[in-house]
């Protein structure tokens, strides 16, 4: 393979309790079989064993891929692979900004971070120089103030105070907004004492074929410009055009998924993009090499939530306040915790308490998990555990662990499938059957049945792995596809990749995480949803929870997996694993 383009085939390798920093050649195969992100990440993390998550023996890997660093629509994300001390899978998670790009630029394709420094420490990084530096000073800190400090010195991904305490639910934040959000990753990076990671790159990214690379781009931007969920949804109004659409569909997640609308004197419309337009006068902030531009602050340069934090902060814990959600979001942010986890347990509190949750006690109640204190302590362990404390495991509304983003599977069969086999656990972005069954991208899907789900969550799962390898933005993909990011691929670094070479490596991902996963003890028995789901009708629907089955052992097939969901052989040695 073309060592020279796209990738920088050097990996930073840091051990923080011996205090070591040395840097490696991967192999050509590993790099050309995996590419980068996640895929790079989860056969790091696969490859070292069995460890706890918060002992210094597990692994945190931040990982770019062949196009960052390029301008490559889209493709300014980077990723962090580890395994989740909520959940106990392996996980990653991906964030826009700066960062990847600055890492690349500093000749990097990945990072690996082991061990647990005696002392706070945070590593700067300068192209080749790369030191660890006291962060005493830092330590109790939050994101804000952490990054602000530190910014000066180019991108910086940091953890805040959720993350020093080892909540599960911490997350890593990137620049200051941009959250590596799920998992409880921020609780990894707090358990090596590791504060912060900030870095500056000087140089470029090789590309093989300039005029090649300019004319697939161009196709490229059209296929965005041409998509009117992108130009007219996303670009005009961020994520948040979603909340108008899904509750439309009454797939909106309402009192902890309970219920199909919320009370006549709860107006949704002030959740609606429009109105949050109107009253906010939102401003566009993008990604690196993204005309996109979905983040939305307000005219002082303060953050809004997205669709996510949204849907859950608001109907789900029957807050009608969107001025909370905006506070409740930069806490979170703030304090370095996933909103999707956050918003997932207070659902459950709510239910357990039968009372929705006043502005007051929002704010009140996510200070408290990311300080640890008081009920907050139980609250930050997520949505399964605290359930399981109150003595009613059944109103968590989780898999694996992982709370459910903002859309009721009852009313999205194949969005809600995909939770369920999702290896990370309950995860929209897994598969982001999003696209087909609620947006009609690249084509609709009829989301109200489980007929041909096993086959169509296969594919997207498939396709996101490598898509989250490369690294580029989902929300391309409602524009462009797999044989337009093969063609560029293939011109930033001479190898010929197809669009079949790039659903092969999201394939052969996915078993190793898969593997993973069997090796820690999950089993078919994980790969199911909530009973609610099955049990309770929400808008005269329900799902039929023997057809489900019998299309998890379909999926099964599919994959090439045993009927209890393991690898089989045959399969591992087709994809080379």
């Amino acid at each position: 393979m073309n060592k020279a383009y796209g990738w920088k085939r050097r990996i930073l390798r840091i051990d923080l309790s011996k205090g070591r920093i040395d840097r490696f050649v991967p192999e050509a195969a590993l790099l050309k079989n995996y590419l980068g992100g996640r895929g790079l990440g989860a056969k790091i993390v696969y490859d070292n064993g069995r460890v706890n998550a918060l002992s210094p023996n597990n692994l945190l890997v931040f990982a770019v891929g062949p196009l960052t660093g390029t301008t490559t629509p889209a493709s300014g994300r980077v990723s962090l692979s580890t395994k989740s001390p909520l959940t106990g899978t392996i996980f990653d998670s991906n964030c826009g900004g700066s960062f990847g790009p600055e890492l690349k630029k500093a000749g990097y394709d990945a990072i690996i971070i082991s061990g647990k420094s005696p002392e706070p420490v945070f590593i700067e990084i300068k192209d080749e120089r790369v030191e660890l530096k006291p962060a005493g000073m830092l330590w109790g800190k939050n994101v804000k103030e952490t990054t602000n400090i530190l910014k000066g010195r180019s991108s910086v991904v940091c953890i805040g105070r959720a993350g020093e305490k080892l909540v599960p639910l911490a997350s890593v934040i990137s620049d200051g907004v941009h959250a590596f959000g799920r998992g409880g990753v921020g609780a990894v990076m707090g358990s090596k004492n590791l504060k912060a990671v900030v870095v500056k790159g000087t140089g470029g990214v090789e590309i093989f074929d300039r005029n090649e690379f300019s004319k697939q781009k161009e196709a490229i931007n059209r296929l965005l410009i041409a998509c009117p969920t992108i130009s007219k949804g996303l670009s005009v109004f961020g994520t948040p055009f979603l909340v108008k659409i899904t509750s439309w569909m009454k797939i909106l997640p309402v009192a902890n998924f309970r219920k199909g609308e919320p009370e006549p004197d709860f107006d949704l419309r002030e959740f609606f993009a429009k109105t949050i337009a109107g009253k906010y006068s939102p401003r566009k902030k993008a990604c690196y090499s993204c005309s996109i531009a979905c983040k939305r602050e307000d005219k002082e340069g303060k953050e809004l939530p997205e669709y996510e934090t949204i849907g859950l902060m608001g109907a789900n814990i029957q807050n009608p306040d969107y001025d909370a959600v905006v506070e409740a979001n930069r806490l979170c942010n703030d304090y370095g915790l996933d909103t999707i986890s956050v918003a997932g347990v207070l659902g459950c509190y709510s239910e357990i308490r039968d009372k929705g949750i006043s502005h007051t006690e929002l704010t009140n109640l996510t200070r408290k998990i990311g300080e640890k204190e008081g009920i907050g302590e139980r609250l930050g362990r997520g949505a399964k555990a605290f359930a399981e404390s109150e003595g009613c495991p059944e109103k968590a509304i989780q898999v694996k662990g992982l709370s459910l983003p903002s859309y009721d599977p009852r009313g999205v069969k194949g969005l809600g499938f995909s939770y369920a086999t999702s290896n990370r656990g309950g995860c929209h972005t897994r598969a982001y059957l999003v696209a087909p069954e609620i947006l009609r991208k690249p084509k609709a899907i009829d989301p109200y049945t489980l007929a041909g789900k096993a086959g169509h969550t296969k594919i997207f799962q498939d396709r996101f792995a490598a898509v989250d390898s490369l690294v580029v933005c989902k929300f391309a993909f409602f524009g462009a596809g797999e044989e337009e990011y093969a063609n560029i691929l293939s011109a930033v670094t001479g190898e010929n990749y197809t669009s079949e070479d790039l659903m092969l490596v999201g394939e052969r991902i996915w078993n190793v995480e898969r593997l993973y996963n069997v090796r820690e003890g999950f089993c078919k028995g994980d790969d199911i949803l909530p009973e609610r789901f099955f049990e309770e009708k929400v808008n005269e629907r329900v799902i039929d929870k023997e057809e489900f089955l019998n299309t998890l052992d379909e999926y099964y097939r599919m994959r090439g997996w045993d009927d209890e969901g393991v690898p089989k052989g045959g399969k591992l040695k087709r994809l080379g694993i």
